[in-house]
């Protein structure tokens, strides 16, 4: 059988099983989450920039707060299970099929694997703050009401993936040696030690992308499409290790999804959120495709940018551009069932994706 025949048939496996994975420990997760009652303690009651958020409260009514986060955990604990399970096999059984099932390896899977659930757990820190009750002794009380009272304070966030960001951006120039960008048509791009501030900044570009959450299967199928494309380009420069660790977060991601479609059972949560995007800029900077990056992930930028947009407009001119930001919610104020948006979004993000691979692989 032909070796790319194999690598297929691998990193479709490995995708498979990562979707099996964790379809089968959803009902478990999801009957913890409603017996324990994690959900937002506290409504959401004011926008990102302090100001009044009616149109949001007309489109997502209060009953529908009562619908638990955590839904991410599936992703990353499926492909965590899956890629130490198969290293496990693969040290204890002398079988082809097993071993070439096994796609941990240092210089393709560790550092993304590292920060999938390095970045995972930071998000699950802040849902779990989100969805707890305030403690009653005094002293942590306060601390609570400063600073953690519906979550880590953003800057606390940003502050921790920026810590992310910077072991990553040491792993790639000092331990890979990385000090070049390439660009479609152009070619590779010396930058030297400016290789650090850039992998930070992407990191911390890409995760404000992660407010494209928010309607009820919409980043699910963002990312799906997202990793799908990294898929492509790592298997098309012979990284198969790390396209089967793509697919097998495209896996993890399908299973959530299925639960995830209007009416949502659980909602992907910070642990989510904060995961895929921090992963999502290692496995860009990994295949060489940071250029793409803002194609493929175009609805990232759309969310991200309608942000900031909005804030400018209200701080500088004193009013909105958008009825509603992100974006995605602007459309749903102006009438667009949350169904069409999500279907619309998804399509724009699968023709992104495939536009970004076209130009990469193109240049």
């Amino acid at each position: 059988m032909a070796e790319a025949t194999i690598n297929v048939i691998k990193i479709f496996s490995i995708g498979f099983f990562a979707f099996m994975c964790a379809f089968l420990a959803t009902p478990g997760l999801a009957h913890f989450l409603y017996k324990h009652e994690l959900w937002k303690k506290k409504p959401k009651e004011k926008a990102i920039d302090g100001g009044d958020i009616g149109y949001f409260r007309q489109l997502h009514p209060e009953e529908k707060i009562k619908t638990p986060r955590f839904g991410g955990i599936l992703i990353w604990i499926s492909v965590f299970f899956l890629i130490f399970f198969f290293f496990i096999l693969s040290r204890f059984f002398d079988f082809f099929w097993i071993e070439k099932l096994n796609f941990l390896s240092r210089d393709q899977t560790w550092l993304p694997l590292f920060t999938l659930v390095a970045a995972s757990l930071v998000g699950l820190a802040d849902d779990l703050l989100q969805t707890i009750k305030r403690p009653q002794i005094r002293f942590f009380s306060r601390i609570w009401e400063k600073c953690l009272e519906g979550g880590l304070n953003l800057r606390y966030r940003l502050l921790l993936v920026s810590l992310i960001g910077a072991i990553g951006a040491w792993w790639f120039y000092f331990r890979l040696e990385q000090s070049f960008i390439y660009l479609p048509t152009v070619g590779e791009i010396y930058i030297g030690i400016f290789y650090i501030p850039l992998f930070i900044l992407v990191m911390l570009a890409v995760y404000s992308g992660g407010v494209i959450d928010g309607i009820d299967g919409l980043a699910g199928g963002t990312f799906a499409s997202i990793f799908t494309a990294y898929t492509v380009i790592a298997f098309s420069q012979g990284q198969i290790n790390l396209a089967a660790f793509s697919l097998a977060v495209v896996g993890g991601i399908l299973a959530f999804l299925w639960f995830n479609i209007p009416p949502a059972r659980f909602y992907m949560g910070e642990t989510g959120i904060v995961g895929l995007t921090a992963t999502l800029t290692v496995v860009a900077f990994l295949t060489n495709a940071v250029a793409v990056l803002p194609i493929i992930a175009i609805l990232l930028v759309f969310a991200s940018g309608s942000v900031i947009i909005q804030l400018l407009s209200k701080k500088f001119r004193g009013k909105k551009v958008f009825l509603a930001a992100p974006i995605q919610h602007h459309f749903e104020a102006k009438g667009w069932p949350s169904y069409k948006v999500t279907m619309r979004f998804w399509i724009i993000g699968v023709v992104a994706a495939i536009f970004g691979v076209a130009i990469h692989l193109l240049g």
